[in-house]
């Protein structure tokens, strides 16, 4: 779309969304707001060199939430015509009159919204410059790479090429008026392999960035996914025994999450978090310490302002295993008798949410080969399976494969086990923390080791 076209349409988008505002309190609200929300998004997958599905697709919605007093409702819609946002707005100020008062509900203070100046780097229109000729090839490229990699190779569940944009608009009645773009590409392969007695194994592989210029290319994508798939060939069982387990980056952000859960707002105020009450106290070890930070230069959870309007921010959840903050939006931290962290996270319709920004384990000085080499017998789990997860109390127990250490290497593929323990012991007992951390997403964790817990199996 030429840059004069998109300037108009983002203008028209923004005085929409004001006038949805106004409209909302010339109708009796004390508070209102209004997003919109417009994007394009393409994705393909081809198996064995055929296009199985191919999706290319545009949205535009928008969505309102009002307040009379401590009293609110919200609605959206995909209908920008004058009736059909007359009839968005009429339900969301009849609504809010009939539900019940909640005394936290509100918008943020005025003082406390405002938006990050400057290019975040959140956008590239290089991501829809290839055709779609060209984007079919990325992915079966990806693919045949992982084919060809190795003859144990024999099959596919194919490989994948996605891409898309978005650009969001908020506005108050605190004369809050923000926007931002994001752009969003990834290639990733799943190869299936085979050994000489029929056995098979399946794992994956993907690149994931904001511009097609940092993504990396399907070749290389296709052959990890062919070796990851490979050395799964000829798993076994283990015996029942309690051993160090080292966990591969892709599942150490599993282990983050289940921070992250327990430091949302909701969960704590609720007292359904194995977090509540913890603040100031020792909850990891020492060497542990986790960053929220939603304002690092094209991050995938960068954002100029959260889902209210308020600036997003660093914050450390985790300080050298202190519990040093929760992360909160207005509502949670109105509840708790705390300040908002900036991390509301909200769609079109609802009360806002909690999200992170770039969450990650702050990472160690050694290498991930060298954490193995130290480990005379454990477990190296590159995957789980199945949810097994007590926030409350912390209890843990999930489905696992990987590969097992004897001697400080790698010896064999494993399958079939659970790992097990509870998480208010597991965060004490990390042991160290690889130098390997990096973004795939919003959640980011090194290689990470936590000794003692039961890997069980026969």
């Amino acid at each position: 779309m030429p840059e004069a076209a998109e300037v108009q349409i983002t203008s028209e988008l923004k005085e929409l969304a004001q006038d949805m505002v106004r409209r909302a309190l010339s109708g009796g609200a004390s508070e209102a707001e209004c997003v919109v929300r417009e994007g394009d998004e393409f994705s393909t997958l081809v198996r064995l060199g055929q296009v199985e599905t191919l999706k290319e697709a545009g949205s535009r919605a928008i969505g309102v939430r009002v307040f009379f007093g401590n009293r609110s409702a919200s609605t959206h819609s995909s209908d920008f015509s004058e009736e059909g946002l007359k009839r968005m707005l009429d339900s969301a100020l009849e609504l809010a009159r009939i539900t019940s008062e909640d005394p936290c509900a509100g918008l943020p203070q005025a003082s406390e919204l405002g938006s990050i100046s400057g290019d975040l780097d959140l956008y590239s229109p290089d991501v829809y410059s290839l055709s779609g000729t060209e984007r079919i090839n990325y992915a079966r490229r990806a693919e045949k790479a992982a084919l060809d990699c190795d003859p144990r190779i024999k099959n596919s569940e194919g490989g994948s090429f996605d891409a898309a944009t978005g650009h969001r608009i908020l506005a108050n009645s605190h004369g809050f008026l923000g926007e931002y773009r994001r752009s969003y590409c990834s290639v990733a392969a799943v190869p299936i392999a085979q050994d000489e007695r029929g056995a098979m194994q399946r794992d994956y592989w993907f690149s994931v960035a904001r511009t097609l210029g940092r993504l990396d290319s399907p070749e290389t994508v296709g052959t990890i996914a062919a070796r990851r798939a490979v050395r799964r060939l000829g798993a076994r069982k283990v015996k029942t025994a309690h051993v160090p387990v080292i966990f591969d980056p892709l599942v150490s952000t599993s282990i983050l999450e289940h921070v992250l859960e327990g430091v949302n707002g909701d969960s704590v105020y609720r007292g359904a978090s194995f977090l509540a009450g913890k603040l100031g106290q020792q909850v990891a070890a020492s060497q542990v310490t986790i960053i929220d930070d939603g304002t690092m230069p094209g991050g995938f959870g960068t954002s100029p302002f959260d889902g209210e309007g308020v600036p997003t921010r660093r914050t450390t959840v985790i300080e050298n295993g202190v519990l040093s903050s929760y992360l909160l939006n207005s509502y949670t931290a109105r509840k708790l008798g705390l300040r908002t962290t900036g991390n509301a996270s909200r769609g079109l319709a609802g009360t806002p949410g909690i999200g992170p920004g770039n969450y990650f384990l702050q990472p160690g000085a050694r290498r991930p080969e060298q954490l193995i080499a130290d480990t005379k017998e454990g477990l190296y789990v590159t995957e789980f399976l199945g949810m097994g997860v007590n926030l409350v109390t912390g209890d843990y127990s999930r489905g696992a494969s990987g590969l097992w250490i004897s001697g400080g290497q790698l010896s064999y593929p494993v399958e079939e086990i659970t790992v097990a323990g509870n998480l208010k012991q597991m965060f004490l007992n990390i042991s160290e923390i690889a130098n390997d951390l990096e973004f795939r997403g919003a959640v980011a964790a090194p290689t990470i080791r936590i000794d003692g817990l039961l890997v069980a199996g026969e």
